[in-house]
């Protein structure tokens, strides 16, 4: 109960938590704000502290390295992938070609426009940013399949636990190869993609309705 005698709407964020929280998004964001200013070889944490206004030890402690910071900013581009499909599964209710295809739309001109991929994609080779969505693609894939596999399983599509996971680590496995290598002028990625993975998505809802309709509902 709150002091006023009103229950709580939600758990309560841990004040230790919700300050690192902030202290996180407030670099990344002063990150993205210098990357819109000079490629990423040219940004160095001293900047990136700054710019965020906080000491480069605090920045230190917090993200490691440069690595370490990059790797941050990274995994918020792999929670944009799971954003966008999240928010086009409820905007075509049943419809999964078209949740696919208007995810990966969405994905793919936000992924466009980041500076920290504009910046991977011009210029000299950056071997570390490169290795951050290919070789040390391990934490991105991981942490954004879990994330999506969650929302095929409490969406409209109702996955089974086993197929959430399928479905959701080929789809961020794809969509991350775009990333050093854009989809081609010539080829509908996004179409391709859902014509792709749609076939499985629409196989599972068949399923799901079969066996709650003959009294199967498990996870």
């Amino acid at each position: 109960m709150s002091v006023a005698g009103t229950p709580r709407t939600g758990p309560r964020i841990p004040y230790q938590e919700a300050a690192r929280e902030l202290l996180r998004n407030s670099v990344l964001d002063g990150m993205r704000e210098l990357l819109t200013e000079r490629d990423w070889s040219k940004v160095t944490l001293g900047d990136v502290a700054a710019r965020a206004g906080v000491s480069r030890q605090t920045l230190y402690n917090e993200f490691g390295s440069r690595a370490g910071l990059s790797q941050a900013y990274a995994l918020r581009l792999a929670d944009d992938l799971v954003d966008h499909v999240r928010e086009a599964l409820d905007a075509n209710i049943g419809d999964a070609r078209a949740a696919i295809q208007v995810g990966m739309s969405g994905f793919f001109l936000s992924a466009a426009g980041d500076p920290l991929v504009r910046s991977l994609l011009s210029g000299e080779m950056k071997p570390d940013l490169l290795r951050l969505i290919t070789l040390d693609a391990a934490p991105l894939l991981g942490h954004a399949t879990a994330r999506l596999t969650e929302v095929f399983a409490h969406s409209w599509v109702n996955a089974t636990d086993a197929e959430a996971d399928v479905l959701a680590h080929a789809l961020v496995r794809i969509a991350l190869s775009y990333i050093p290598n854009p989809p081609m002028p010539e080829r509908d990625a996004p179409a391709e993609m859902s014509a792709l993975l749609s076939p499985y998505v629409e196989a599972i809802v068949q399923v799901r309705g079969m066996r709650i309709s003959s009294g199967e509902v498990d996870h």
